[in-house]
């Protein structure tokens, strides 16, 4: 007969289930136990009974009851002091060790949450972000913190913090998950970018209509599915979806084509904006840049971070921030007027 087997015909006797009986004899137990160590290790009911901050009478009761349990006297008790048997002194020395490894557990959880940071942190992160951003930080990160060891995953699918025991991910775009906190760490810029060497054979497009006259370079995700190019009309964000000559299921593959005068493509300014530097890059229609998108850090509770990871988290915010990652202010910006052309809602 399985466990399961027991638990129905225990209900339909209307007998006691044997989890229940043995969880309450745990329960009472332990209640018992801490009473019984608490009197050893003071050698008084009424100084246990402060330690452990209930009455005399109630410790009296649990060790009362913990004897019974074990059909065992425990103390020898007069009026005057009280002292362990010999069956007592027996119980509390294989019962200290065990009490001893439990303090040991909650200081060392105390010590993760208070105490110097160490172990590990378990990140995620989009795989661009992730190759361009967060894994060159990574190394300065580990030299100010030895004791702290790092696993990088890097995956452009939404992040499951559960069952890939992910402690914090870097995120892109638009956050709608309302049961994680999502720490923004700076804008996301989207730039159309062309090489000089393109703009100056095929030229760049002024308004949104001219952009089924050039070659465009798509994006595919993990996913199947190809990037939507977005732009920002009249304070609302329209997406186009270009006809492409060439698509790359990898960013960089995208950035080299467009660098060596491919075509044009619209991509995150922690991509481009050290080439934008360099002229190596211009940018398009800057105007319609949408501004609603972020790069976040991410993770579940706030509360009862471990050490490791709040100094993790903070680390990481004020390095990506200290970066230049402006990609649209004071580089070849055209300025065009508004055009409600070209681009389906």
């Amino acid at each position: 007969m399985n466990h399961s087997d027991t638990s129905d015909r225990c209900l339909r006797l209307g007998l006691p289930n044997r989890a229940d009986v043995l969880s309450t004899s745990i329960a009472a137990s332990y209640t018992g136990i801490m009473a019984f160590m608490a009197v050893a290790s003071e050698g008084s009911f009424a100084k246990a009974g402060e330690r452990l901050g209930v009455g005399r009478s109630a410790v009296s009761r649990n060790v009362q009851k913990l004897e019974a349990q074990l059909s065992t006297r425990l103390f020898l008790r007069t009026t005057r002091n009280t002292q362990l048997t010999r069956e007592g002194q027996r119980f509390f020395e294989n019962c200290h060790q065990g009490v001893s490894h439990l303090v040991e557990a909650m200081n060392d959880m105390l010590e993760l949450r208070e105490g110097p940071p160490r172990g590990l942190v378990r990140i995620s992160s989009t795989v661009g972000f992730g190759r361009k951003v967060v894994a060159p930080l990574l190394e300065k990160f580990v030299k100010a913190y030895p004791d702290i060891a790092i696993d990088l995953l890097l995956d452009d699918r939404p992040t499951d913090f559960t069952s890939e025991r992910i402690d914090v991910a870097f995120r892109d775009g638009r956050i709608e998950d309302s049961s994680i906190i999502a720490r923004q760490l700076i804008p996301m810029q989207m730039a159309l970018c062309a090489a000089p060497s393109y703009a100056a054979a095929h030229g760049l497009p002024h308004t949104l209509e001219e952009l089924c006259r050039h070659d465009c370079i798509n994006f595919r995700f993990s996913s199947g599915r190809v990037f939507e190019w977005e732009f920002k009309l009249d304070g609302r964000v329209r997406k186009y979806l270009p006809t492409a000559h060439l698509t790359f299921n990898d960013a960089d593959l995208v950035l080299h084509a467009v660098l060596q005068g491919s075509g044009i493509a619209q991509m995150a300014g922690y991509q481009v904006s050290n080439h934008i530097v360099a002229k190596e890059l211009v940018v398009a229609l800057s105007a319609y840049a949408p501004d609603d998108r972020g790069h976040y850090i991410c993770y579940l509770n706030r509360q009862h971070l471990p050490t490791r990871t709040r100094v993790f988290i903070d680390f990481m915010a004020a390095q990506v921030r200290a970066l230049d990652l402006n990609c649209l202010s004071g580089f070849n910006a055209t300025a065009i007027r508004p055009s409600t052309g070209g681009i389906a809602a």
